[in-house]
């Protein structure tokens, strides 16, 4: 199965440094923003575009409605961030903490999760576009109702994570771990497993494999 290609980040090749507590404007652009905690922040609508966030730890923070566009996020701490709603469109998390990030209702084209550590992660109701999952850590992962398209898999932790009412037809998790998901028997059709993970998937659907 061929490997979907994902368009990096437009950034330039030299940005100036920024500190957020310093910005009153909404929309913030080609900058880093690093080694620091951005504290109780509450925005809607807030927007980002070529920025890098290295080392950033964002605590109590809801920005709703958010707009990331060319943005790279490297070793930061997102836990329980609040960017449900956002339109998310070439960005990069690199080696992140993501427990408990809430992007439901997002919709993301052209982003990557590099061995983030994102359990307990929210992507209900989101439609995800040229998206990759590489060596992440979803467990109980929430993807319920989700609109998949071109979306992959790669070495992941997907153990108890919530894929219902999401069809994962042309998806390959053959090479993640994939038990005790939740979701429905159709939504299971044109999934690539290996054959292992099969007779996982068959017991699932209440099969009885005979040795």
């Amino acid at each position: 199965m061929n490997k979907i290609k994902i368009q990096s980040p437009k950034i330039p090749s030299y940005l100036e440094s920024a500190n957020f507590d310093d910005m009153e404007d909404r929309y913030i652009s080609a900058c880093t923003i690093s080694d620091c905690t951005i504290f109780e922040e509450e925005i809607n609508r807030m927007r980002f575009d070529q920025v890098v966030f290295k080392n950033v730890t964002f605590m109590d923070v809801t920005f709703t409605n958010i707009e990331l566009t060319d943005v790279i996020f490297e070793k930061c701490d997102l836990s329980n961030t609040d960017f449900s709603g956002g339109a998310i469109h070439r960005v990069e998390f690199i080696e992140s903490k993501l427990v408990g990030l809430n992007l439901t209702e997002a919709t993301f084209g052209n982003v990557v999760f590099d061995n983030c550590y994102a359990n307990l992660s929210s992507f209900g109701y989101a439609s995800l576009k040229n998206v990759k999952f590489e060596r992440c850590s979803l467990r109980n992962g929430d993807f319920f109702e989700c609109k998949f398209n071109k979306i992959d898999f790669t070495d992941c932790d997907l153990v108890e994570a919530n894929f219902t009412n999401t069809s994962l037809d042309g998806i390959d998790l053959s090479s993640c771990k994939i038990d005790q998901l939740s979701l429905s028997p159709g939504d299971l059709k044109g999934c690539v497993v290996s054959s292992e993970q099969a007779i996982a998937f068959a017991r699932l659907l209440g099969i009885v494999i005979k040795e």
